[in-house]
C-alpha cells in the first residue's frame, strides 16, 4: 500500500472520530436515561463505532513513516484505546455481565462478526524489541548457567518403578519380534505368488481380444471414479462447504505485502533518526541566529511597559514572579492597570483560601460535615433514580485535543513535495522557536528584575524591601501533611542491583520464560446465539471468541500502554477459572508475549518451601514486585488460585502450606499504584473449594471459560488436522467430529489430533485418506467435561459479586412485571363490575 492511502486512512478515522465527539459531547447536555435497553443500544453502538476507529487508527500508525504525523495519529489512538475500555466498563455495569451480544446492532451497521474483533497494537513489542532480546538472552544464559532448564525437562520425564521399566523393554523387544516374523512370512506369501502366476503364464497366454475388454474394464472405471470425485470438490468448493485448492498457501500478494511491511519499518527508523537529528540541528541553528533578536525585542516591550507602567499609576509595578508566568503576564494582551488587578487579586485570594482552611477545620470538630455526606448522599439517590446518565471521561478531553491538532496542523496541508513522507522542517521550527523563546525570556526576566529595581532606586528613591521567604510556611505544612500520608515502603535489598535479584528469582524458579504462544492461536468461533438466547431471558454460556476479547480488553491493552493504564478504570487483578484443558495457562503465556512483559510464578506449588517463615515470605514478594515495577510491565501468575483461600485444607496438602498467600496477597494488591502496570492473574480449575467471599475480594475480575461450543470445536478440529496435515481435512467429515466431542475441551482435541495425526499416518494418506472414525479411539480414553460440572461452575459463578447482582436485578424485573400484569387484571375486573 502506498503513503497515500494510508494518510486517507488516517483522515477517514479522523472524520469518523470528529462525528462520534460531536455525539458524546453536545453543546446542552443530555437528559437521563430512563429505559435501559436504549441506554445499552447507545453504549453498543459507541462501542462498536470507536472499534472500527481503533482498526483503522492501529493499521495507520503501523505502517505511516511520517514521523510528526505518527505522533499525532498515537495521541489519537491511545486516547480511543482508552475510550473503549470505559465504555466496555459502562456496558458491564448497565448489563450487569463480563460478555455482551450485539447482532442487532452488526446487522444496523452493515458489518461481521469479524468486526469485533480487537487489534492488538504492534508497537507493544515492536518499540521495545531490542529490550526484550537483550532481556530474553540474559535469562536464557542464567537458565543454562544454574542449570534449571535441565531440571526442567527431567521434571517432563516420567519417572517409573523397576518392574514398569522390565516390563516395557519385553513389550518392546516382542513387538520388535512380531514385526520381524510379519515381514517375513509376507516375503514368504509374495515369493508363493511370484511362482503361481509364472506357471500360470507359461501354460497359457491371454488372447489380445480377451485382455483388451479387461484393461479397458479397469481403465473406464478409474477415469470415471476420478471425474466424479473432481465434480463432488468443485460443487462443494461452490457451496462454501470446502476451501479451494492451494487455500492454506500463501500467495505470492501476501509475500509481497509482508515484504513491504518489513520495508516500511526500515523506512520508520531511518526517518525516525533524521528527525531527532533535526530537533537538536534546527534548535541550535535558532538559538544562534535569533536569539539576539529575540532577546532585545523582549527588553524593549519590558522595558515599554514599565513606562506605561509608571504613567498610568504613577510608580513602577512590581514584576510578576516566575511561578505566576514571569513576563508572560505582560505579553498576554493586556493593559497595564489589568496586569496590577490581576496581582492583586491573586494575593486576596490565597488569603481567602487560607480563611476557608479554617473555617473546614472547625466544621470538621463540630461534626457539621456528617450532615452535609448524608444530604449529598440523598441527593446522588434522587439522580441516580431519574435514569442512566454516562460517567465523566478521563480519555474524551485527549481525543479532542489531538483532533484539534489534526485539523489545525495536517487536515489541509499540502504535501505534494513531500513523497518519501519525511519530517516536516518548517513544523519543527515553529515547535523549536517557542522553546528557545522561552529560554530567552528567562534569562531576560532575571535581568529585567534586577533593571526595575534599579529603576526604583534611582527614579522613586524606594528600598527594596526584602520579603521574607515563604519556603519556611511551606515547609512547615509539607511537614504536617506527612503525619497524614502512608509511610514509604522500606526497602529490604538497597544494597542490591536489580540484575542480582533478576538472577535470583529466575534460579529460584520465580521468574520464568512465557511458552511461545500467541492470543491468535486460541482459536474460537463468536456465539451467535447470544442475542438470541437473551431475548427468552436465557444467559448463554461465553464462546472461546468472547473470552479472547476479555482476555485483550482486561489484560492486553492496559499492559501495553503506559497512558491507557493511568487513566483507564483500574484493573490490579484477573482470575480466570474453568474445567482442566480450556486454555488457562496457555492465554497467561499469551498474555506475556502480547505486552512484553515478565512472568512471575507465585502458585502455591511453586514458592512451597522457598525462602521460609515470615521474614522469608516478605522477602521474597519484596524482591518479586521491586523487579516487576522496574521491568514493566509484569504479570504475577498465581495457578491453582482456589488454594490460597481454601474453605479446608486437604490432609495431603497441609505440609506444602498453600494458604501462606492469603494475608499478604491483598497487601501487596494495595501497595500497587496506577503507574505500576503489574497485573495479577489467577487460574482455578476448581474455584468452589475456596471461602468466595476472601476469594472475590482478591480477584475483582472473573472470567468464566467454558467448554468450546459447537462452532469453536468445527474451528478447533478444521485448523488442528490442516496444520498437521494440509490434504487430510477433505476426506474427514468435520461436522461429524463436532458433534461428537461435545463436552471435550480444546486440549482433548489436540491429543486427539496429535496421536492420531502422527509422522507415519501422515506419510500414509496419499495411500489411505484419512478417516473421523480413526480419531474415536484416542477420544474414549480421555474424559470430557460433564453436565454436573458445568451445572457447578454456572453455581459458583451465580453466588460471585456481578452474578449475584444479576440474579437480584433479574428478581426485581421480574416482580415489577408481576406488579404490572396484576394491576392490569384489576383494571379489567373493574371495568367487567361497571358493565
Amino acid at each position: 500500500m502506498s503513503h497515500t492511502f494510508y494518510n486517507k486512512m488516517w483522515g477517514e478515522a479522523q472524520q469518523a472520530l470528529c462525528h462520534l465527539l460531536q455525539q458524546e459531547m453536545p453543546d446542552v447536555p443530555p437528559k437521563p436515561e430512563k429505559d435501559r435497553m436504549a441506554a445499552a443500544q447507545l453504549l453498543s453502538t459507541l462501542y462498536i463505532r470507536y472499534l472500527q476507529i481503533f482498526r483503522s487508527l492501529e493499521l495507520a500508525y503501523d505502517q505511516m513513516t511520517h514521523p510528526q504525523k505518527r505522533r499525532v495519529v498515537r495521541l489519537v489512538l491511545d486516547g480511543v484505546m482508552g475510550r473503549i475500555l470505559e465504555l466496555k466498563n459502562e456496558l458491564v455495569e448497565l448489563e450487569i455481565s463480563e460478555f455482551h451480544y450485539f447482532d442487532d446492532i452488526l446487522q444496523d451497521l452493515k458489518m461481521g462478526p469479524e468486526c469485533l474483533e480487537i487489534p492488538i497494537p504492534k508497537y507493544f513489542i515492536k518499540e521495545k524489541l531490542k529490550v526484550l532480546k537483550e532481556r530474553e538472552r540474559i535469562l536464557s544464559e542464567i537458565l543454562q548457567r544454574t542449570g534449571t532448564q535441565e531440571s526442567e525437562t527431567a521434571k517432563a520425564v516420567k519417572q517409573m518403578s523397576l518392574d514398569e521399566a522390565v516390563r516395557v523393554i519385553q513389550v518392546s523387544e516382542r513387538a520388535r519380534q512380531g514385526r520381524l516374523r510379519a515381514k517375513f512370512m509376507t516375503e514368504i506369501y509374495l515369493e508363493e505368488k511370484r511362482e503361481r502366476l509364472a506357471k500360470l503364464h507359461g501354460e497359457k497366454a491371454l488372447d489380445p481380444e480377451v485382455a483388451a475388454p479387461l484393461i479397458q474394464k479397469v481403465w473406464q472405471g478409474y477415469i470415471q471414479r476420478k471425474r466424479t470425485k473432481q465434480h463432488r470438490e468443485t460443487e462443494m468448493i461452490f457451496l462454501g462447504m470446502m476451501p479451494p485448492p492451494n487455500f492454506s498457501k500463501v500467495s505470492m500478494a501476501e509475500v509481497l505485502a509482508r515484504k513491504t511491511e518489513s520495508l516500511r519499518c526500515q523506512l520508520q527508523e531511518q526517518h525516525e533518526a533524521e528527525y531527532q537529528h533535526s530537533l537538536a540541528h534546527i534548535k541550535d541553528s535558532i538559538r544562534e541566529t535569533e536569539s539576539l533578536d529575540m532577546k532585545e525585542t523582549l527588553q524593549d516591550q519590558i522595558r515599554q511597559w514599565f513606562i506605561e507602567c509608571r504613567h498610568a499609576t504613577g510608580k513602577f509595578p512590581d514584576f510578576p514572579d516566575e511561578d505566576d508566568g514571569g513576563s508572560n503576564v505582560i505579553f498576554a494582551q493586556k493593559t497595564p492597570e489589568q496586569v496590577a488587578a490581576e496581582l492583586a487579586a491573586k494575593e486576596e485570594a490565597k488569603e481567602k483560601k487560607k480563611k476557608e482552611k479554617g473555617k473546614k477545620e472547625k466544621e470538621k470538630k463540630s461534626g457539621k460535615k456528617g450532615k452535609n455526606k448524608s444530604k449529598g448522599k440523598k441527593g446522588n439517590e434522587e439522580e441516580e433514580e431519574e435514569g442512566w446518565k454516562m460517567s465523566a471521561s478521563t480519555f474524551l478531553p485527549d481525543i479532542t485535543s489531538a483532533n484539534q491538532t489534526y485539523q489545525g496542523v495536517w487536515q489541509n496541508r499540502e504535501e505534494a513535495w513531500n513523497l518519501h513522507q519525511s519530517h516536516d522542517p518548517e513544523l519543527i521550527k515553529e515547535e523549536k522557536r517557542k522553546e528557545v523563546e522561552e529560554e530567552v525570556r528567562v534569562q531576560v526576566d532575571e535581568l529585567m528584575r534586577q533593571e526595575l529595581l534599579n529603576l526604583k532606586l534611582s527614579v522613586d528613591r524606594e528600598k527594596s524591601k526584602k520579603k521574607k521567604s515563604k519556603k519556611g510556611g511551606k515547609k512547615k505544612k509539607k511537614g504536617k501533611k506527612s503525619g497524614k500520608r502512608k509511610k514509604k515502603e522500606k526497602d529490604l535489598t538497597p544494597n542490591r542491583t536489580i540484575d542480582s535479584l533478576y538472577e535470583e528469582l529466575v534460579t529460584e524458579g520465580l521468574l520464568i520464560k512465557p511458552k511461545p504462544v500467541q492470543l491468535s492461536d486460541y482459536l474460537g468461533e463468536y456465539s451467535y446465539l447470544g442475542t438470541t438466547l437473551r431475548q427468552a431471558d436465557i444467559e448463554p454460556m461465553p464462546s472461546l471468541s468472547d473470552v479472547k476479547q476479555l482476555l485483550v480488553l482486561y489484560g492486553i491493552l492496559p499492559l501495553g500502554c503506559e497512558s491507557v493504564h493511568e487513566k483507564a478504570p483500574s484493573m490490579k487483578t484477573l482470575l480466570l477459572a474453568g474445567p482442566s484443558g480450556v486454555g488457562k495457562k496457555m492465554l497467561v503465556n499469551a498474555i506475556c508475549n502480547e505486552t512484553g512483559a515478565n512472568l512471575f510464578n507465585l502458585s502455591p506449588a511453586n514458592i512451597a518451601g522457598k525462602y521460609p517463615g515470615k521474614s522469608g515470605l516478605q522477602m521474597m514478594l519484596h524482591m518479586v514486585l521491586k523487579v516487576a515495577r522496574q521491568l514493566q510491565p509484569s504479570v504475577i501468575w498465581i495457578d491453582d488460585a482456589e488454594k490460597t483461600f481454601y474453605k479446608k485444607v486437604p490432609k495431603t496438602e497441609k505440609q506444602l502450606d498453600p494458604k501462606r498467600l492469603k494475608k499478604d496477597l491483598p497487601k501487596l494488591l494495595k501497595s500497587l499504584k496506577s503507574e505500576d502496570r503489574i497485573l495479577v492473574v489467577g487460574t482455578s480449575q476448581r474455584p468452589f473449594e475456596a471461602d468466595i467471599k476472601s476469594f472475590c475480594k482478591v480477584y475483582k475480575k472473573i472470567i468464566l471459560i467454558p467448554r468450546p461450543d459447537y462452532a469453536s470445536r468445527l474451528v478447533l478440529w478444521k485448523q488442528l488436522i490442516t496444520v498437521r496435515a494440509d490434504s487430510a481435512s477433505a476426506s474427514v467429515n468435520i461436522s461429524a467430529l463436532a458433534k461428537i466431542t461435545d463436552g471435550f475441551t480444546p486440549a482433548h482435541i489436540v491429543q486427539a489430533v496429535e496421536n492420531v495425526l502422527n509422522d507415519r499416518r501422515v506419510g500414509q494418506l496419499s495411500r489411505k485418506p484419512l478417516t473421523a472414525a480413526e480419531f474415536l479411539n484416542s477420544l474414549c480414553r480421555q474424559e470430557p467435561v460433564y453436565k454436573e460440572e458445568e451445572e457447578a461452575f454456572k453455581g459458583w459463578y451465580a453466588k460471585t459479586p456481578l452474578g449475584r447482582k444479576r440474579s437480584k436485578a433479574k428478581s426485581s424485573g421480574e416482580e415489577d412485571t408481576g406488579k404490572d400484569k396484576g394491576k392490569g387484571k384489576k383494571k379489567g375486573a373493574k371495568k367487567g363490575k361497571k358493565k
